[in-house]
């Protein structure tokens, strides 16, 4: 049985949390951010610390326990530090750039593509193959970094495409002449 929903979720100095019914916004230096709490859980601020509890003993409430834990832990870690994911492209000719408000990616197809950047999101391009995604929304953060992986992912015989930093990709050997 899982004890993380019991351990309560420390509000730092520059973080604000309300909690009304079954609503939770927290607000802080990177954004403000807001969480419907999931069915048989509630939250309450007591001295400095947020407490999630749950209605009763079945299995799904202690389910449904930790997960809200751990989404108000993730909405108070985001508010306060952010949350970032790393790409890079591997390919001959394979680029990103940032446009606007727009990551225009050329990656070997006969047509650039154009991925709009979401609201609360930075992206920055380095060296154009380094794609650095920040945010405060861990969810955000993550769906973005996989849609631009979704276009062109890794693959097995020569590696080309877009991963994750430090990913390892299963390398196939190809067929062999006789």
């Amino acid at each position: 049985m899982s004890r993380i929903g019991k351990t309560p979720v420390v509000i730092p100095a520059k973080v604000k949390v309300t909690v009304a019914g079954n609503r939770v916004s927290v607000e802080g230096p990177k954004g403000k951010l807001e969480l419907e709490l999931p069915a048989l859980t509630t939250a309450k601020i007591d001295s400095g610390n947020v407490l999630v509890q749950r209605a009763d003993d079945t299995s799904r409430s202690k389910a449904m326990h930790g997960l809200a834990r751990a989404l108000v832990n993730n909405l108070v870690k985001g508010v306060n530090d952010g949350f970032q994911k790393k790409l890079e492209i591997q390919g001959v000719g394979f680029k990103a750039a940032v446009q606007g408000a727009v990551v225009n990616l050329s990656l070997g197809y006969s047509h650039p593509i154009l991925y709009p950047i979401p609201a609360g999101i930075k992206v920055t391009v380095e060296e154009n193959t380094k794609v650095t995604i920040e945010g405060a929304s861990k969810e955000v953060v993550g769906r973005v970094a996989s849609e631009i992986r979704s276009y062109y992912p890794p693959e097995p015989y020569k590696g080309k495409g877009v991963r994750y930093v430090g990913e390892k990709v299963i390398r196939k050997e190809g067929k062999t002449v006789q």
